[in-house]
């Protein structure tokens, strides 16, 4: 039995390297050459940004070597094998993509880092934007595809033109396909027009499997229609796709596994259907609980047990929602109902008020209101991480700083933005981020120089009221005996 699976599991690993092949310098620009598309993925095996990478490259592999025209993935150790290849492409970190066409370096590969929207972004580096659908059975198996498919069915015409230019400004991240044969076009029933079509999986009683668009003749229409109706009511968020999600966005995490677990995925997904379609002023997802640990983390949930979803919401002011009770129907719908009536209190990731005692004010999510957003004084606010080398140089600077304003109608305040929510007028990417918040008036980034005489001419520059003990130079005033 034992030696059974050995064998089985050397043919599944032989048929993986045959669709995701490894490439050696002795054979590179051979085996480059002899495919008209090739993404090459330059590795090392102890790279753990590769170790993530390999098993989605190795799901796109097989996909794409069947894609009409083919895309063939390969592989290139740049520790062993393939060492003067790296070399001779520039390959300084790993993993490095990169696109092969003729044999010959076309261009870096930018795309998604995930096997669907590895497919999706391949399939529009090759062929033109729409293919086309020229007998039944091409169309059939065109729209078998386990993804959202755009067609146009008709003949020569405006709406065709505005299509096909649609369909060349959304290729890497749509399936276009075009049809003017009248087999085709009678098969599905539709004459000069452009239909999106949803994949078999995510099919569901509570919305159409197909829309047809109904607009004006006119690229940037169509264009404006696919956005709106591409996810459908509930849509699969991956990490590819969840910069297309909008606020306010109602998400449910589970274990979403439409490859290994189709009917479980659907089961929780049509229930959280059946209620959305009732709160059309939401947009709802759902998400695979282990793709976004890292949101879950910013909702307060480090780990999330169970089947069931948890729903988490974040609105158009950027606040955070979570349901606390567990997952059903009724309760999801009493959540949104209590949520659309502003019942809900949101939910803070802060630290405790802290006591002030120092010559900087310390702000948390908490108390960020008060000591900041309504000051009756302009406030500097530093945001900082305890790790960031910057912002301990910073530190007694910024103290000194504390000092020298305590007459002043200015607070000088930092807040730990690893610990705490940082409010969405503040954008934070880097530590540390300042910002000066004039009392009254939205907050600005603050540029200037971080030694002691840059803040001193930046505040007394830009305060409400002219300092006590500067003028607006920022030259010290002379006290009078």
């Amino acid at each position: 039995m034992t030696s059974r699976l050995l064998v089985l599991l050397a043919l599944v690993a032989a048929v993986l390297a045959d669709d995701v092949p490894e490439y050696e310098d002795s054979d590179f620009d051979q085996k480059v050459g002899s495919h008209e598309t090739v993404l090459v993925m330059f590795y090392a095996p102890w790279c753990g940004h590769c170790k993530r990478l390999k098993p989605e490259f190795e799901k796109a592999g097989p996909i794409l070597k069947a894609n009409d025209p083919p895309v063939i993935l390969a592989k290139v150790d740049c520790t062993s094998s393939g060492k003067d290849t790296c070399g001779r492409f520039s390959v300084s970190g790993y993993p490095t993509l990169k696109i092969f066409k003729g044999g010959e370096l076309s261009a870096d590969y930018n795309g998604p880092r995930e096997a669907n929207g590895i497919v999706k972004y391949m399939r529009s580096q090759v062929g033109p934007a729409s293919k086309e659908l020229s007998s039944v059975d091409v169309a059939e198996a065109f729209l078998a595809a386990p993804e959202v498919s755009v067609v146009f069915f008709g003949e020569e015409s405006k709406l065709k033109e505005a299509f096909l230019k649609a369909a060349d400004k959304l290729r890497e991240s749509v399936r276009f396909g075009h049809s003017v044969a009248s087999a085709v076009n009678e098969k599905y029933g539709h004459n000069n027009a452009v239909v999106l079509f949803r994949p078999k999986r995510l099919e569901n009683k509570f919305e159409p499997s197909s829309v047809v668009y109904d607009g004006a003749e006119d690229k940037a229409a169509i264009e404006a229609f696919i956005k709106k109706n591409y996810h459908g009511l509930v849509g699969h968020r991956t990490t590819d796709t969840a910069q297309d999600f909008s606020s306010p966005l109602v998400v449910g995490y589970y274990s979403v596994d439409y490859i290994k677990n189709a009917k479980g995925t659907n089961y929780w997904r049509n229930r959280i259907l059946k209620v959305a379609k009732n709160f059309d002023e939401f947009n709802f997802a759902i998400s695979d609980k282990d793709d976004f640990q890292h949101e879950l983390n910013e909702y307060g949930l480090d780990f999330v047990s169970g089947d069931k979803p948890v729903i988490c919401v974040r609105n158009l002011k950027g606040q955070k929602f979570v349901m606390k009770e567990d997952f059903s129907m009724d309760n999801f719908e009493s959540f949104l109902t209590k949520l659309r009536a502003g019942e809900v209190e949101p939910y803070i990731k802060s630290e405790p008020v802290p006591t002030q005692d120092g010559p900087v004010t310390v702000a948390v999510a908490k108390n960020f209101e008060e000591v900041v957003t309504n000051s009756e004084k302009d406030v500097l606010v530093e945001f900082y991480a305890p790790w960031c080398g910057h912002c301990k140089k910073l530190a007694p600077t910024f103290d000194e700083l504390g000092e020298k304003m305590k007459e002043e109608d200015v607070a000088v305040v930092k807040m730990d933005a690893t610990a705490n929510d940082v409010p969405p007028d503040y954008n934070v990417r880097g530590f540390p981020t300042l910002y000066w918040k004039p009392k009254g008036s939205a907050p600005v980034p603050y540029e200037g120089g971080r030694e002691l005489d840059d803040f001193i001419k930046y505040i007394a520059r830009e305060a409400t009221s002219e300092l006590k003990g500067w003028d607006r130079k920022g030259k010290p005033k002379k006290t009078e005996l």
